[in-house]
């Protein structure tokens, strides 16, 4: 069963009144039965920011646009963790000192001029570092 069938089965289950359309409560419902928490207040607010059609609820898109956006919010999670392995000095950057340190921790050896290298690929403010920023276009 594809992702968007799956979308769709939830979709449906929690759809209570079967308009097609998820509302606040039934959002917050929807959260709540996978163990998470949402205030129905905190539910408004996701429905008045995800409504497509301005009507204060959820078609299927707006509910798909929901779930992955929690995917996306554990994609940016992950890679700052990523970026804290590599960053390791606390300047908030991957410098190519840092850069050659990680990768030999990784079994791969390079030069400082070889990190210089592969950092200036994504360096796209040109300052001679990677910030999350550049490190998560790098990596997306």
């Amino acid at each position: 069963m594809d992702k968007l069938t799956q979308y769709e089965r939830v979709f449906n289950h929690f759809d209570d009144n079967g308009d097609s359309k998820i509302s606040p409560s039934e959002l917050q419902q929807c959260v709540e039965a996978i163990g998470g928490e949402l205030l129905l207040a905190e539910a408004e607010a996701v429905v008045e920011l995800l409504d497509s059609d301005g009507d204060g609820l959820l078609g299927f898109e707006d509910f798909v646009r929901f779930l992955e956006g929690g995917e996306e919010e554990e994609k940016v999670k992950d890679l700052k963790e990523a970026f804290k392995m590599y960053e390791m000095d606390g300047s908030g950057c991957i410098t190519p000192k840092s850069l050659k340190k990680m990768l030999s921790r990784l079994g791969e050896s390079r030069t400082i001029d070889d990190c210089k290298v592969m950092i200036s690929q994504f360096d796209l403010n040109g300052d001679g570092v990677l910030n999350f920023d550049e490190f998560r276009v790098m990596m997306l």
